[in-house]
């Protein structure tokens, strides 16, 4: 269970991080630490193991059938990556403890980045694809509570949308791609993808999987056009930036291509989509990066071109530039994470991060300018630093490349050299232009060096850039070779990490960079210290931001555009539309080859039944006839036609569906009745004076509903009649007794074979019900119907409780209700023991947790109908949402106790219990699953049916919890 404990360790220190006090602080900070060193100590534990060729597995079934396994899975580079996520986490917990301030609410900061770091770790430890997409988008989200963690800012709400927008969208599009992938491959499992790479390149539908997968990684890691985002980014808490620019986040997206390598590379799709992005990638960030003013927004761009370096060696198909992409993304975490941390401490101690104004601050921040000259000379790339090694391996690969264009073996080393010269000149501007020079004089605060333990974590990281620099084969070279095994698929290219290579091609790029960069430092320098040269020749006056609010505002313009073209805001013109269109698809459908009768024997009609649903049909003219005049009656006659369905279900030996139909068409009628509060009054004589149109409009829709039923009712026999090739009822009644421990069939299937389904409708039950909820606490009936008087509203005005008056309502109700509402507060016992007979029972006989909990919602409604609302929420206390949540959580618990035995999610287990009295008693864990899916229902239910039930009264908003804000107001 290592590897599941090393993955939920920053979840379970994130909800622990929620609960603190809200300025505590030192607590919050100390537990995110521990929480990362717990990681990275479990993680050196792992190194032998690794280093020996071991590949770590730990596999949770989950649902096998379908491929879709928990798995975790651990070789070098997903070791490589987690000790990035974890170590530096553990640098920025220690950092974030001082920078952020005791007026921040921390605890909540620190519940976040905890959350964060357990979905990055979920990534690089997923050893399978949906898994990994999963998993990825939780950092998208996550990435946006953090970016957006100083909400109370414009920039920081802007920033958070727009990362979330354009991440999420490539997750989107990556899931697709995954889906395709695992299709190709026949498993979504990871180490059968990795060894699939030749069937993978091979297949018909390599081009658009590689396309979708792509869009995940480039808009993860802020490739061109894609890049937008980052920039914008730069609102968060700088501990947040320097998390997310070193080892998370925008890591993702080149993980997904090092971790894939061995499958989707070696094609000319993968080298012009991927190399190419990342070429420029690489020189727009670095020279977008010279022109920025604020160190933040110099970094991020500068994160950009190195990103979009690592993408270009991916992309390059060589198994010695994949080699280097590990070797540069390993570089980058380092001197990136702590140049951010070194931004953010000149940002708290002088209170400003223009460059235009930051000057001199090497005489008042001596040991803080120190190590920013070290970790800016990583950056750019100068010897003896570790940015330094990796960027001459970059070199020797544009140089060593057999491109399939000619042009490419002299362009690409151009581009990497011209891309070297602007690396140097924003290193040079972080780095001399703000510490060197005269000192700065309207600094916001007076500049000093902040206290030493918001030093050490850079120290750390530039203490490791000068170790890796000077003596790299030592210190890093087994943990590189560990980390690119597992990318290059296999055994390692020759290469060397000597600091000494002697006078060669890639050594004279460097010098060209270096000598270049110091150069155009020296002339763009006092130009934007005068302003002269306030923003990027050619492409400054582009604002990424503005284009993608643009392009938003476009979309949101045409699809209001379609919408008013295909929608209406009457529902009976979108019925129409939508019934139509049903039609007119199956009429295609079957106009090539018609439709006819199977051969399967016919039954003889019971005379009985014919009745029955001559009945019915009577009732459903009825319905269509009265609506025009007595909407009431509609419904009671509507109810009349449910109640034959149900019938139907009896009679066909279905009686859990007709206890289902019986108990929602009662829940379904009560719905009804409340709605027709805002239902303005029709008359009779209204009736003769219609509009032709009207008219007309009503027999097109009488004539599009008869062709609709007759359709289906054609398409129902045609199927009928056919013989069914295989059917899938054996299976489950076989199984449900031994394997289920239930003889209810359906409830078997419901609570176990298909308990994730079922678990799915209870998730989008308790959506729909809080969503409603959330629609009507602010919505109020139309003026003209609320104004009417009470003899022309629809429901008969003694119906509806007033709660202005003081009295109760049975109080104030008139004679003939006094004897309903006492006998329905007497029913309420009854209904609440017949539910409980239902749900006992529903594992072997018809009932089950979804009936019992309609028959109690039904129960409780009717307290209300009757009794009036301030009764019942003076006497009963209904926290409705409190039910869902514990439905949910119950529902949830159980799938997870089958997980913790080592069984599939939702797993049934039996136990057969002697008890005192009652003798032996049959339990089925599926038992606890149904008291879930019971609770949902009822709180649901109530809470759709009580929200609307408060509108039948002027002025009175819902709440959630009626029982605890009535008795209140009551008293």
């Amino acid at each position: 269970m290592t590897l599941m404990l090393l993955l939920l360790l920053p979840f379970a220190g994130s909800l622990v991080a929620a609960l603190l006090p809200t300025h505590a602080r030192n607590a919050a900070a100390s537990l995110s630490a521990l929480v990362a060193l717990g990681g990275v100590v479990k993680l050196a534990l792992l190194y032998p193991a690794l280093q020996g060729g071991e590949v770590l597995r730990q596999e949770v079934a989950w649902i096998p059938s379908a491929g879709f396994n928990l798995v975790l899975r651990v070789d070098g580079l997903a070791w490589m990556f987690a000790l990035l996520v974890l170590g530096i986490g553990l640098l920025v917990a220690v950092y974030a403890r001082y920078y952020m301030s005791k007026d921040d609410p921390v605890p909540r900061f620190f519940s976040f980045f905890l959350a964060f770091m357990g979905a990055m770790l979920g990534v690089v430890l997923s050893g399978n694809l949906i898994q990994l997409v999963f998993f990825w988008e939780l950092t998208s989200l996550f990435s946006f509570l953090l970016i957006g963690y100083w909400h109370h800012r414009k920039d920081a709400r802007r920033g958070a949308r727009m990362a979330l927008t354009i991440t999420g969208a490539g997750g989107l599009a990556m899931l697709a791609g995954m889906l395709i992938l695992g299709h190709v491959v026949g498993s979504y499992d990871l180490d059968a993808v990795l060894a699939a790479g030749e069937r993978v390149r091979a297949h018909r539908l390599y081009t658009p999987m590689l396309v979708l997968v792509l869009l995940g990684a480039l808009t993860k890691s802020a490739q061109f056009p894609f890049h937008v985002w980052l920039p914008r980014a730069m609102a968060a808490p700088t501990p947040v930036s320097s998390y997310l620019h070193s080892a998370t986040m925008v890591k993702a997206g080149v993980f997904l291509l090092a971790r894939l390598w061995p499958t989707l590379s070696g094609t000319d799709e993968w080298f012009w989509l991927v190399g190419g992005a990342g070429a420029v990638t690489l020189v727009l960030g670095a020279y977008l990066a010279m022109f920025q003013t604020d160190l933040k927004g110099l970094l991020a761009y500068s994160t950009i071109s190195h990103l979009g370096l690592i993408t270009l060696l991916l992309g390059l198909n060589r198994e010695l530039a994949a080699v280097a992409a590990v070797f540069h993304i390993m570089n980058h975490a380092t001197f990136k994470a702590s140049l951010f941390m070194a931004a953010g401490i000149i940002d708290h101690e002088t209170g400003t991060r223009d460059t235009r104004r930051l000057t001199g601050l090497m005489k008042a921040m001596p040991i803080t300018g120190t190590l920013a000259f070290v970790a800016s000379a990583a950056m750019a790339g100068v010897p003896l630093a570790n940015g330094f090694l990796s960027k001459e391996m970059f070199f020797a690969e544009t140089l060593d490349l057999a491109a399939p264009r000619p042009w490419l073996d002299w362009g690409l080393p151009v581009l990497a050299t011209v891309a070297g010269v602007f690396g140097v000149v924003y290193s040079l501007r972080f780095s001399w232009g703000v510490f060197m020079g005269p000192p700065a004089t309207d600094l916001p605060r007076a500049p000093h060096e902040p206290v030493r333990w918001m030093r050490v974590p850079i120290e750390i990281l530039v203490v490791l850039c000068l170790v890796v620099g000077i003596v790299p084969q030592w210190s890093i070279g087994p943990a590189l070779a560990l980390a690119a095994r597992p990318v290059v698929g296999g055994e390692l290219p020759a290469y060397s990490l000597a600091l000494w290579h002697g006078f060669n091609k890639p050594l004279m790029m460097s010098l060209v960079a270096l000598a270049g960069g110091m150069l155009l430092y020296a002339w763009l320098a006092p130009r934007q210290r005068t302003r002269r040269l306030r923003q990027a020749p050619l492409i400054g006056g582009i604002d990424g931001q503005r284009v993608f609010h643009d392009i938003l505002l476009g979309q949101e313009r045409l699809a209001r555009r379609v919408r008013g073209w295909i929608m209406s805001a009457r529902l009976q013109a979108q019925m129409f539309v939508m019934v139509v269109a049903a039609i007119g698809v199956a009429s295609a459908a079957m106009w090539q080859g018609g439709i006819t009768w199977g051969s399967r024997a016919r039954v003889l009609g019971d005379p009985a039944f014919a009745l029955m649903w001559v009945s019915g049909l009577v009732c459903a003219v009825a319905v269509a006839l009265l609506a025009k005049f007595h909407r009431l009656a509609a419904i009671v006659l509507l109810g009349v036609v449910g109640l034959v369905v149900a019938m139907t279900f009896l009679w066909f030996s279905a009686p859990d569906l007709a206890l289902t139909q019986l108990t929602v068409e009662v829940v379904t009628t009560i719905l009804l009745l409340l709605g027709l509060r805002w239902l303005p009054k029709r008359n009779p004589e209204d009736e003769a004076t219609l509009p032709l149109r009207t008219r007309l409009r009503r027999a097109r829709d009488g004539v599009v509903a008869v062709v609709a039923g007759t359709g289906m009712a054609v398409l129902a026999y045609a199927m009928m009649t056919r013989p069914a090739p295989q059917s899938i009822s054996p299976f489950f009644i076989d199984r449900a007794l031994p394997e289920g421990g239930g003889a209810n069939v359906v409830n078997v299937m419901l609570v176990d074979f298909r308990g994730f389904d079922t678990m799915g409708e209870i998730c989008v039950l308790a959506i729909v019900g809080l969503t409603v909820y959330a629609l009507l606490r602010r919505f109020r009936p139309p003026e003209e119907v609320d104004q009417l008087p009470p003899q022309q509203r629809q429901v008969p005005a003694d119906l509806v409780t007033d709660l202005d008056n003081p009295r109760t309502a049975v109080d104030s109700a008139p004679a003939y209700l006094l004897v309903p509402a006492v006998i329905v507060r007497l029913l309420m016992p009854v209904a609440g023991v017949v539910a409980l007979y239902l749900f006992m029972r529903g594992h072997n006989e018809p009932g089950g947790g979804f009936v019992a909990g309609l028959v109690v919602a039904i129960g409780f409604i009717m307290q209300y109908m009757m009794a009036g609302t301030r009764w019942v929420e003076a006497h009963l206390r209904l926290p409705v949402v409190r039910w869902i949540g514990t439905g949910l959580l119950l529902a949830i618990a159980t799938g997870l106790g089958a997980v913790l035995l080592g069984y599939p999610f939702l797993t049934t287990h039996t136990a057969h219990l002697h008890l005192p009295l009652l003798g032996e008693v049959h339990v089925a864990s599926a038992l606890f699953f149904d008291l879930g899916v019971f609770a949902v229902v009822v709180g649901s239910t109530l809470l759709v049916l009580t929200a609307l039930a408060h509108q039948a009264v002027r002025g009175r908003r819902p709440t959630p919890d009626a029982g605890t804000t009535a008795a209140a107001e009551a008293g």
